[in-house]
């Protein structure tokens, strides 16, 4: 049984880490660090938890805790760490942009479905943005075979727990009740690491990633839609999305129209692919605070340690 830590355990990722490691048969919770709650139960923020756990958030850190997740806002990693130190031993799991490009070579970038042989060996992990995630999954099965010749063009919309709990004008209920926007248009900071992940798999890539976020007036949840010119037939690329993912835990290609009711409150992404003329229209469809954060980054702590990749996350979505 390996020993945990969260650092910023007060906010919506830690919550969801919380809420998995408690069920994980290989792992048990050490500390939940908060410099804003120390003292209070756990509970007391995460009230979900009221019955579950006698945690209590704490000031103080285990520096020998077999691994740590950071869950602190972007920015606040590299500090963090820069004023504590851990064990040779202490594995890192990173939530933030921190270390997510290739600079930073102490860290592998965590997305399992095209990294899993350096996640295995590694000691610190990048855990992939949220957006970044379900984008990746959907155009990075194109540039591993070599096929991609032309611009994505990407619409996604998230919920209102990707902004995190610091309130701003664009989080109050009021703002987002009955409403929909969109912000940082070919802007988004999960654009770099989306590129990153293209040129080392097609370096040959020239092309641009066309990115239109937009704010949804639900919870949780990315809806992503990608396009791109596309020369093969629609029974070509499904046979090569099943080759690259055949051996992916969570990630599915699947037939019908999606929506977020499939994936809410689980670690899956689904992807479907439709064919227009010599276009090509990928969907992908995950939970943001899940896939998109805590959920993968204990299928990144899975793979580290040996366990099975999918421990504590066989969730169930709340269909209705």
């Amino acid at each position: 049984m390996i020993k945990a830590g969260i650092i910023g355990g007060a906010g919506y990722t830690a919550g969801e880490l919380i809420r998995i490691l408690l069920n994980h048969p290989d792992a048990e919770i050490d500390f939940v660090y908060s410099t804003s709650q120390p003292g209070k139960a756990v509970s007391t923020i995460h009230q979900d938890l009221a019955g579950e756990t006698d945690l209590k958030f704490t000031d103080a850190i285990n520096k020998e805790a077999d691994v740590v997740f950071l869950c602190l806002g972007h920015g606040n990693s590299k500090k963090f760490l820069s004023e504590n130190q851990f064990s040779d031993n202490t594995k890192i799991v990173d939530l933030s942009t921190d270390f997510r490009m290739s600079g930073d070579h102490e860290f592998v970038y965590g997305l399992p479905e095209f990294n899993k042989k350096e996640i295995q060996s590694a000691k610190n992990i990048a855990n992939p943005g949220c957006f970044a995630t379900a984008i990746s999954l959907a155009i990075l099965p194109l540039a591993k075979t070599g096929k991609l010749k032309d611009d994505w063009h990407v619409n996604a919309v998230t919920g209102a727990t990707g902004a995190g709990t610091s309130l701003s004008e664009t989080t109050h209920f009021t703002w987002r009740d009955n409403n929909f926007s969109s912000y940082k248009s070919f802007g988004h900071q999960h654009l770099n690491e989306i590129g990153q992940s293209l040129k080392k798999l097609q370096p040959s890539y020239e092309g641009e990633v066309n990115f239109i976020p937009n704010r949804g007036n639900f919870s949780r949840g990315i809806h992503a839609t990608a396009y791109t010119k596309y020369e093969g037939s629609l029974e070509e690329a499904s046979e090569i999305y099943s080759e690259v993912y055949k051996d992916a835990v969570f990630t599915h290609l699947v037939d019908g129209e999606l929506h977020l009711k499939q994936v809410v409150n689980t670690n899956k992404c689904l992807l479907k692919l439709e064919k227009f003329d010599n276009k090509i229209l990928v969907t992908s469809i995950i939970d943001n605070l899940l896939k998109g954060a805590s959920g993968q980054a204990v299928q990144n702590m899975n793979i580290m340690f040996g366990f099975e990749e999918s421990a504590g996350l066989k969730l169930k979505a709340n269909y209705f």
